[in-house]
């Protein structure tokens, strides 16, 4: 089976600054339609039907939702979407928050999962995997993509809690560009997801803060939302 993976930028859309211009975020405060045009852009481009689309209400935790329908109403209080039915999008919003996108091609079953720290301090994605396996997917035949995110030397922390989070997700504690102590999530996740089994794992090396082109929240505050998106061909 074929898996696809698409990640947005800001580029092409229809909303206004601060959420210039391809903001998928429905939570952000942008207008309303300029979002559902951008989500309508999406689907088209993706050559998928907006129903198809299955999104969530992010909350920074550990809950998986598994979608067995298309359409329907966001996920709700859910960081993880799962399924095994061919031509379900899953969608994940990020603007410095790691995007995870799972899929083992032989079973068919995806996952999105929006893993910013307090979600893989938890163990977001440990769960999305089970999940997986529920429905028929094995870690050693799983692919993975880390998209987009904030990079470790610009992702800046008390001691504290980089010390925390390196306690629940070994290898994401690092030293910002300036000395201090960061956190690298991605570095933390892709060690979590190779001791989890996974075989191969691909990390996109952008970081939003840095890259103009991507959503920061870090970086501008009020500001849209890029998305990781992930289905199996139908």
């Amino acid at each position: 089976m074929r898996i696809r993976r698409v990640v947005t930028t800001r580029a092409g859309g229809a909303s206004a600054p601060p959420y210039d211009s391809f903001n998928l975020g429905d939570h952000v405060g942008d207008a309303p339609e300029a979002v559902a045009a951008n989500r309508e852009r999406l689907a088209s481009e993706l050559g998928l039907e907006p129903g198809s689309l299955a999104w969530m209400e992010q909350v920074h935790g550990r809950t998986v939702t598994v979608v067995d329908e298309p359409g329907g109403e966001p996920a709700e209080a859910t960081d993880a979407l799962v399924t095994a039915r061919p031509g379900i999008a899953l969608v994940a919003l990020v603007a410095d928050c790691v995007p995870v996108l799972l899929g083992d091609p032989h079973a068919g079953v995806v996952a999105a999962v929006h893993a910013g720290r307090v979600g893989a301090r938890v163990g977001v994605v440990p769960a999305a995997l089970e999940a997986m396996k529920a429905n028929g997917a094995e870690p050693d035949r799983v692919e993975a993509l880390l998209g987009p995110a904030i990079c470790g030397e610009c992702y800046e922390v008390p001691a504290a809690m980089a010390d925390d989070v390196e306690k629940h997700l070994p290898g994401s504690a690092c030293r910002s560009r300036a000395g201090t102590p960061g956190i690298d999530l991605r570095a933390g996740l892709w060690r979590q997801l190779a001791d989890a089994g996974v075989g191969r794992i691909g990390v996109d090396p952008r970081c939003t803060a840095e890259d103009a082109t991507l959503f920061s929240y870090r970086r501008d505050g009020t500001t849209g939302r890029l998305a990781a998106i992930t289905w199996v061909e139908a």
